[in-house]
C-alpha cells in the first residue's frame, strides 16, 4: 500500500511540542509505505519529533492552509463557492496519488475529501474526536462564533455523508451523526500509547496518599473542587498535569486553601512520561462537563488505577459507569467522600482498580484500537482495489 493521505485542522505543534506522540498513530500496523500529514493551516512541526507516528513510513508533511479570510467572500464557506481552495486540495493529491485519505475532523478537510474521491476515485474516511453539537455549536459565545459554527454544517455534511466510514472514537458523537443522516460509521476508539501503560499490580497506599489528575484547564474542566477537597485530607498530596486559561486560578485556589505545599502543578509532561508513572499513584481523579470518553481517562483506566470523575450536567457519558470508576457530583463534599472512601476500603480501591483494568483492556487496549484501525483501512483498500485512472 502506496501512500496515505492525512488532513488534519489541528496544529500538530502544540502537541508534538507536548510530547502527546503515539506511536503509529497515523500509520496503524504500518499499513503504508508513505504518511502525507497535510495541515490545512500554516503550522510546520518538526518531523523528528513526528517520525514514530508514522511507524515505518516515509512522513511528508504539507500546508493547505484554509485562510479565515475565505469565509467571507464565500459567503461563509458555502459549498459551490470553495472550488478555488478545493482545486489546491486536489492538486496535491494528484501529486501524492494516496491509496486512502483520512480527515480528522468533519471540516474543510472532509469536504475537500469528498471532492478527491468524486473527481479521482480515492476514498477517504473521517474520524471524529468531538461532537460539534454538543462541544462546538453547544458552547459557541459571541455572535460571530455562532455565524461561524452555523456556517460549517453544509461542508460537514457533505464530508460525512460521502465518507466511506466515519469513524467516532466515543459513543455521544453517535447522536450528532444520525442527526445528518449519517450510516456509513463505525465507533473506534481513540488509539494510546502502545508501549508505556503498565499495570498497576500493587493496591497499597503510599504515605501520602498519591492523587493524580490529568486534563487541559478551562472552565468546562476546572478540577478546583477536588483541589479544595484534598484541602480538607491532611494526608493527601495531588498532582495535576496540564495548562490552559484557569492555571492561574487553579494556583490561587491551592494558595487560598493553605494547600500549595501538597498540590504539585505540572504543565505538560510527556505521553510516555505520563503513562510509565501512572500506576505510581493510588488513584486517578478528574472533572469535565464535555460529553466525551476522553483519552486522559482511558489511559488510567487501562493500567487498573482507581479513578474518581464528576456526573456531567447533561446525558452521561454511557462508556462510565460505576462498575468501573467512582462518580460524583461536582462538589466538594462529594470529591471528598469519593476520595475517603477510596483511601478507607482497600477491598473496594483494589477492587475497583481491577474492574477497571479488565473493562478497559476488553474496549480500549491499545494493540485492539490499532488492529481495528488497521483492518478497516484493509477492508476499504480492497472494496476499491480496482484501477482508478487519476485525472
Amino acid at each position: 500500500m502506496s501512500a496515505l493521505m492525512i488532513i488534519v485542522p489541528d496544529r500538530i505543534s502544540d502537541f508534538v511540542n507536548k510530547g502527546e506522540v503515539i506511536d503509529r498513530y497515523y500509520n496503524p500496523g504500518n499499513l503504508f509505505r508513505e504518511v502525507h500529514v497535510v495541515a490545512t493551516n500554516d503550522d510546520k512541526p518538526d518531523p523528528a519529533m513526528m517520525q514514530k507516528m508514522a511507524g515505518n513510513a516515509r512522513l511528508f508533511l504539507h500546508n493547505l492552509p484554509d485562510s479565515r479570510r475565505e469565509f467571507l467572500p464565500t459567503l461563509g464557506w458555502r459549498p459551490w463557492l470553495l472550488d478555488r481552495w478545493v482545486d489546491k486540495a486536489l492538486n496535491l493529491a494528484r501529486t501524492i496519488r494516496p491509496s486512502l485519505i483520512r480527515c480528522h475532523g468533519a471540516s474543510l478537510n472532509a469536504f475537500a475529501a469528498a471532492a478527491i474521491k468524486k473527481r479521482l476515485g480515492i476514498p477517504y474516511v473521517v474520524s471524529l474526536h468531538i461532537n460539534p453539537d454538543e462541544d462546538v455549536r453547544g458552547r459557541a459565545r459571541g455572535l460571530v462564533k455562532r455565524l461561524v459554527t452555523r456556517a460549517q454544517q453544509d461542508i460537514e455534511r457533505i464530508g460525512l455523508l460521502n465518507a466511506d466510514l466515519v469513524m467516532p472514537v466515543y459513543q455521544p458523537i453517535v447522536p450528532y451523526l444520525q442527526r445528518y443522516g449519517v450510516t456509513r460509521y463505525e465507533v473506534c476508539y481513540n488509539a494510546l500509547n502502545p508501549t508505556h501503560l503498565r499495570k498497576k499490580d500493587d493496591y497499597r497506599l503510599h504515605d501520602p496518599v498519591r492523587i493524580f489528575s490529568v486534563g487541559r484547564q478551562f472552565a468546562e474542566k476546572n478540577p478546583d473542587n477536588l483541589i479544595r477537597a484534598v484541602a480538607k485530607m491532611p494526608n493527601v498530596r495531588l498532582t495535576l498535569v496540564g495548562d490552559g486559561a484557569g492555571h492561574a486560578h487553579l494556583r490561587q485556589v491551592a494558595q487560598d486553601c493553605a494547600v500549595a505545599e501538597r498540590v504539585e502543578f505540572i504543565q505538560s509532561m510527556p505521553n510516555d512520561d505520563l503513562c510509565q508513572r501512572l500506576p505510581e499513584f493510588d488513584i486517578f481523579a478528574t472533572h469535565s462537563e464535555y460529553w466525551e470518553l476522553a483519552k486522559s481517562v482511558i489511559e488510567p483506566l487501562l493500567t487498573g488505577l482507581p479513578v474518581v470523575i464528576n456526573r456531567r450536567i447533561g446525558k452521561p457519558v454511557p462508556e462510565l459507569t460505576e462498575s468501573i470508576c467512582g462518580l460524583v457530583q461536582n462538589t466538594v463534599d462529594d470529591y471528598r467522600r469519593a476520595l475517603e472512601r477510596l483511601i478507607g476500603d482497600d477491598d473496594y480501591r483494589e477492587r475497583l482498580g481491577r474492574a477497571a483494568y479488565t473493562h478497559a483492556q476488553a474496549n480500549w487496549s491499545p494493540a485492539a484500537t490499532e488492529g481495528k484501525f488497521a483492518a478497516i483501512y484493509r477492508k476499504i483498500l480492497a472494496a476499491n482495489a480496482a484501477p482508478t485512472a487519476v485525472a
